[in-house]
């Protein structure tokens, strides 16, 4: 297989129409519970986002953006189903990482579902550490939030 990797911002039409894909994918798995979530998955204004291409095909995205002044907060990580189990999701965490410790953060978070255990195996198998729900988080039995030292 043939992948290119674009690191590039959130007006992208190709990040765009995945995030559309991830959004259809939680809400099967969520339904009306989702909506809860759209306000704080907003990505105008993202910098920093990175898709992954087969043959010039769209078929992966993620992206960071600033929690605090040590953290980045994980967003949007998606792959299309087709092409799950092939490394791809690890490939575009590692380039978000590297991306956050050249930019001198010190760690990595994220907030996911609990209905989405293939992500929450992920991030422990990439060294992310369950921790105490972070705003706007806090008291939501669904969210499970992570952190990962840089």
């Amino acid at each position: 297989m043939d992948f290119t990797i674009l690191q590039t911002n959130s007006n992208n039409a190709d990040f765009s129409y995945l995030v559309n894909l991830l959004d259809e994918d939680l809400y099967l798995r969520y339904g009306e519970m989702q909506k809860k979530y759209d306000k704080y998955n907003k990505v105008n204004f993202i910098n920093d986002v990175v898709i992954i291409y087969e043959n010039s095909i769209p078929i992966a995205c993620g992206a960071i953006k600033e929690y605090d002044n040590a953290s980045m907060e994980l967003k949007r990580i998606f792959v299309k189903k087709e092409y799950r189990s092939k490394g791809l999701a690890k490939l575009l965490i590692s380039k978000l990482e590297e991306i956050s410790a050249k930019r001198n953060y010190t760690c990595l978070i994220l907030q996911t579902g609990s209905k989405q255990p293939e992500a929450i195996s992920l991030y422990k198998n990439l060294g992310y550490k369950i921790i105490d729900n972070y705003p706007p988080y806090i008291d939501d039995s669904n969210s499970i939030c992570m952190k990962k030292m840089l």
